[in-house]
């Protein structure tokens, strides 16, 4: 596994096709919390996505680049909604 201390704020998530995920909000334990911006639009707004530091193949300068293509990655994301 990547070493999180490597993964910081606002870097961009990729997938293995070089395909925008999102952008990385802050690691949260073994996850990566995604900003409210990539949350998608309908029922996905407004809620934080978190993908699986297990997924991250290597980061790259400002890119984390993910071991799976961007279509699949995202069917590993899980939401959590915000408190209103």
């Amino acid at each position: 596994m990547i070493d999180a201390a490597k993964i910081g704020e606002r870097m961009e998530v990729i997938g293995a096709d070089g395909v925008h995920v999102g952008t990385v909000d802050k690691v949260d334990g073994d996850r990566i919390k995604l900003t409210k911006r990539d949350s998608g639009e309908g029922a996905h707004r407004g809620h934080h996505h978190f993908i699986p530091l297990s997924l991250v193949a290597e980061v790259e300068g400002q890119k984390v680049r993910l071991s799976a293509n961007s279509d699949v990655a995202v069917t590993f994301e899980e939401e959590k909604s915000e408190p209103t």
